[in-house]
């Protein structure tokens, strides 16, 4: 669904919030969990939710410590940034709906990457908003979410429906890949571009491209998007 609100998922967050015994004021706080690993976006964000209906009651810097956050201090929504060291964004948000599925997590980047929105909807993610997008649109997602409701647009569903309908994905099907194409399908799954890979692997651009075309005809995929969809689901990021 595109921005909005949902006024019955607000009514449900506040009987939750109710049943906790919060103050009457707290009651309607939307306790939000912001995991960026630059200190200015972190700031950036407090600024642009204050004096709001949203709180700010944990800041992370890694993966792993927006995990044990999400464990610890049970926010309303967690705002999770996508690349960050000590574990990822995706690893994160993959470890948060294993072990609190019903958690409301909204993927942050600055990249607007297929190949993101494509991995958040497969691992469960309930939105996806650009570091770019206005203070309205990044508090209506917040809100959208901590409503009960998602907050993807149908541009980003319309994107990625392909990859997560494809036959083959949905297949039991071992496919024998290389080592090699492993590790790149590995990091084209994280998002990287064909030059970020080569520079990781420490291998050409033209073996990158190579590889890709190998990945993509040996899975029986028609895109690098719907490739980061099987690798989601094979297991391997």
């Amino acid at each position: 669904m595109a921005f909005g609100e949902g006024a019955a998922g607000g009514g449900a967050l506040c009987l939750r919030r109710s049943a906790l015994g919060l103050p009457v004021e707290q009651i309607m706080a939307i306790r939000l969990l912001i995991a960026d690993d630059h200190e200015v976006v972190r700031c950036g964000l407090k600024s642009l939710v204050a004096g709001t209906d949203i709180k700010i009651v944990a800041e992370a810097a890694s993966g792993n410590a927006a995990v044990r956050l999400a464990q610890t201090q049970n926010p309303d929504v967690v705002l999770l940034d996508i690349r960050m060291p000590d574990g990822d964004g995706m690893t994160a948000l993959g470890r948060i709906k294993l072990e609190l599925p019903d958690m409301p997590v909204l993927m942050l980047s600055t990249y607007n990457n297929p190949t993101y929105v494509a991995r958040a909807v497969a691992l469960g993610a309930n939105g996806f908003v650009l570091k770019g997008a206005t203070r309205d649109e990044i508090l209506a997602a917040i809100r959208t979410v901590a409503s009960g409701e998602n907050a993807w647009t149908r541009e980003e569903l319309r994107r990625v429906t392909g990859a997560l309908t494809t036959p083959r994905l949905n297949a039991d099907v071992e496919v024998p890949l290389t080592q090699r194409e492993s590790e790149v399908l590995r990091q084209l799954a994280y998002g990287l571009t064909n030059k970020e890979i080569a520079q990781a692997l420490h291998i050409s651009y033209e073996t990158v491209k190579e590889h890709v075309q190998h990945i993509l005809r040996k899975v029986g995929v028609s895109d690098r998007t719907q490739a980061a969809v099987w690798a989601v689901r094979k297991g391997l990021v």
